[in-house]
């Protein structure tokens, strides 16, 4: 029989975290995060990672395992969560998979996508095109033929901007339409697959506090601290959330006020585009925040 698996997933802001919290602690579970941005170490405030108070009460899996200049993408993703829920189940605990990463939970609980194969000859000219022009200029491209893929894309970030452009060479579809056709026969594990939601107006006010807090709460100075580690502008993880505008600010492009509106608007944005992800996601229940009700169908699910 398959590890059951409770995910609770969700835009970012939505209260995610305190439901687990309170949910692992009641009923005797363990949290893997399914957060691409908890992952690096010293990203703290700004990815609102739980508390210290939080991770001593209900041990936390796939948080602070790598440095921001070290890769980690899905197929990473899955091998640690794979891992970390054979651990908590030999220990005879309860699993729940908690974050608002929608392409880390679709491939946990269905495997891999496959894809069109690569195609060298238009990946040699695309590569030519981007030496020439820059990766900005082909991400302009990417926005005009496949939108909804380059929203999500830094203008520099050149492995992705290379990957959508070739499958709309190579097949004339999308990568987001071939991620829409992500095959769901393959059953990884029984999942109770939970999203919260919150009314629109009352999530955006919730994010636009959390920038708030997280700025009073030092966010300025961990961006700052990592740079001078050596962690530049470029690197993945400070192209996250926030991290773009404050390293923008640092960098004297962006006056403060503007970098955290931006950051607000940005925030809100891609909140919005995680509900549209999550209304995809087939045999998903979306419940209120409310733990009660929550806890209801948890224990129905592990009864």
């Amino acid at each position: 029989m398959p590890q059951k698996l409770l995910v609770i997933a969700g835009p970012t802001a939505a209260g995610k975290t305190g439901v687990a919290v309170s949910l692992a602690a009641e009923l005797g579970a363990e949290v893997v995060s399914a957060d691409s941005m908890q992952v690096y170490r010293g990203l703290d405030i700004g990815t609102a990672k739980p508390t210290a108070k939080e991770l001593n009460g209900v041990p936390h899996h796939l948080i602070d395992i790598v440095d921001p200049d070290s890769p980690f993408d899905t197929a990473a993703f899955v091998r640690h969560a794979d891992e970390a829920i054979r651990v908590i189940a030999a220990r005879g605990k309860r699993v729940m998979v908690v974050g608002g990463t929608g392409l880390y939970i679709r491939t946990l609980l269905h495997g891999l996508q496959k894809g069109p194969p690569p195609d060298p000859a238009v990946r040699a000219e695309l590569t030519h095109r981007a030496e020439a022009s820059g990766w900005p200029a082909l991400h302009a491209e990417l926005t005009r033929r496949d939108p909804e893929t380059a929203a999500r894309l830094h203008p520099n970030d050149g492995v992705r901007i290379l990957r959508a452009l070739e499958v709309l060479e190579s097949t004339g579809v999308s990568i987001s339409r071939w991620q829409e056709r992500h095959q769901f026969g393959e059953k990884r594990y029984e999942a109770l697959h939970l999203c919260l939601t919150r009314p629109r107006e009352a999530l955006n006010r919730r994010i636009d506090a959390r920038v708030d807090q997280m700025m009073a709460e030092g966010w300025l100075e961990e961006v700052r601290a990592l740079i001078a580690r050596g962690y530049g502008p470029a690197l993945k993880p400070m192209q996250g959330l926030g991290y773009r505008r404050l390293c923008e600010h640092l960098a004297g492009t962006l006056g403060l006020d503007e970098a955290i509106e931006k950051t607000k608007t940005d925030t809100r944005r891609f909140a919005k585009r995680q509900v549209t992800w999550f209304k995809k996601e087939p045999g998903l229940q979306w419940v209120s925040p409310d733990i009660s009700e929550v806890a209801a169908l948890a224990a129905s699910f592990w009864r």
